[in-house]
């Protein structure tokens, strides 16, 4: 008797709620085998995380301030991967929002009025990131270019950018010899919660229930979908297929963008190093655990910004390095990959017999 995987005609409602719950134990499971392999105790080990990541209410507002960008980057990779465009730009995105807010902040404020200074540095900041995204979607729709490699080295033309800014010609004359901008107006800044939590929490949750609106009850979000099964079969009804794909990674990039503003503006209050830590990666991983789905990616993004806060706790705690906690989203990640295949797929009980034919009539 031999197994085989059979596509689902529709996906299992069962299956989309089961799998990444076993997933996620699967992945703990595998991580406690690491740490004990370091000699740690995983019990203890993933009470101190937990402890660091949610133990306080200063713990909190640090896990909702790694969450925040995550938040954001998910949903704008979620939108793009929909498609099966690949983007794996988000951090650069993120970071060249960043300097495009910082620009408003820093050189609009003499002659904008106060009120305008934050919309504008928000509108122009996703602006940014929409058209830093927009360049391999045009690529990619216009001469047919792999958007993994381009956006994935667009990253590093943002980033080093950035740091050309702050370390050169945007340099803080008053900044003691460190690289960073002056601060921002207080016209400028995001309001704040809670701690450093700034109302981007808000905004993000806010963007989450708009995505998945727009995706499950527009006609647009049902054109995207077909895009994504079929891009033949999209154009066989009609479907402006090149222009749905640029417009949808535009506002991908938009999302990530936003992720970027919300950095410069609401924690650092100036372009610094530190602006690009790696969310635009992470949130590859926050989009699969979600399975795309815009709801649950802040769910997600919050226990990725515990993993992150409590990876510190780890390292202070249980003198383990504070890497452990970057090393436990792979071991997350892996786990939830390999289950996803069991939300579009089913095992399927073959006979020796069907076998045999089947290589007959491939012969």
């Amino acid at each position: 008797m031999i197994f085989a995987f059979e596509k689902r005609k529709t996906v299992s409602r069962t299956a989309i709620v089961v799998v990444p719950f076993v997933s996620f134990l699967a992945s703990l499971f595998l991580t406690g085998i690491l740490l004990a392999a370091f000699g740690a105790n995983p019990l203890t080990t993933f009470g101190a995380m937990f402890k660091g990541a949610f133990g306080s209410g200063r713990a909190l507002t640090e896990t909702l301030v790694k969450a925040i960008p995550l938040m954001l980057t998910g949903l704008g990779v979620a939108l793009a991967f929909k498609l099966k465009f690949w983007n794996i730009g988000a951090e650069g995105q993120l970071t060249l929002a960043g300097v495009a807010a910082t620009w408003v902040a820093l050189y609009w404020s003499p002659w904008l009025p106060s009120p305008l200074l934050l919309p504008a540095v928000v509108l122009v900041g996703c602006a940014a990131g929409a058209l830093w995204a927009g360049v391999p979607a045009l690529l990619k729709t216009g001469l047919k270019v792999d958007e993994t490699l381009v956006t994935l080295m667009l990253n590093y033309v943002a980033i080093l950018f950035s740091e050309f800014l702050y370390y050169g010609p945007w340099r803080d004359p008053k900044g003691f010899g460190f690289p960073g901008t002056q601060p921002f107006p207080k016209a400028a800044w995001f309001p704040r919660i809670a701690g450093r939590a700034h109302i981007g929490l808000y905004i993000a949750i806010a963007a989450a229930l708009i995505l998945w609106i727009v995706l499950n009850r527009t006609r647009w979000g049902f054109e995207l979908k077909v895009i994504g099964n079929s891009p033949k079969a999209a154009r066989y009804q009609g479907i402006a297929v090149e222009r749905n794909i640029v417009l949808a990674v535009l506002l991908s990039g938009a999302l990530c963008g936003l992720a970027g503003v919300g950095e410069v503006a609401g924690i650092s209050r100036r372009l610094q190093q530190g602006l690009s830590l790696g969310y635009g990666y992470t949130a590859i991983i926050v989009a699969w655990m979600a399975q795309l789905n815009p709801l649950a990616i802040p769910f997600v993004a919050v226990l990725m910004g515990g993993l992150l806060v409590g990876g510190d706790q780890v390292q202070m705690v249980m003198g383990l390095p504070s890497s452990m906690g970057l090393l436990m989203q792979g071991m997350m990640l892996f786990p939830m990959l390999a289950g996803s295949l069991f939300t579009e797929y089913r095992i399927k009980r073959v006979g020796s017999q069907a076998v045999r034919e089947s290589k007959i009539g491939a012969a």
